[in-house]
């Protein structure tokens, strides 16, 4: 019995963390308004600017939304807003790395 309750109890928490995500491509205003720290004015900047074309990548979304830097872009990403399936952190540490390859082909020539 405390075995099935248990993994009840599993399933609705994975359920809720499942459902908390929101694909920045993807989302509505009324889903990006459901994100802690989101209110209808980043909603609509955000909206308004992927009209223009889809992000890329987090880079491109801080850039292309105003008011959105690191810190927020890290808060964004731990309540459940990902940019093409990323994280925040995954795309910061694969930014990284495209950085640092570019520096090291350009200093080898």
């Amino acid at each position: 019995m405390f075995k099935k309750v248990l993994a009840s109890l599993a399933f609705a928490a994975m359920s809720m963390a499942a459902s908390a995500a929101v694909e920045i491509n993807k989302g509505s205003v009324a889903d990006f308004d459901g994100l802690p720290g989101v209110g209808p004015a980043l909603s609509r900047r955000i909206v308004d600017a992927r009209q223009q074309a889809e992000f890329k990548d987090w880079p491109d979304f801080m850039a292309r939304v105003k008011g959105v830097k690191q810190k927020s872009a890290a808060k964004l990403s731990a309540a459940g807003l990902t940019v093409n399936g990323k994280s925040f952190d995954k795309a910061a540490e694969g930014s990284a790395a495209k950085k640092s390859t570019a520096a090291r082909k350009s200093s080898a020539r």
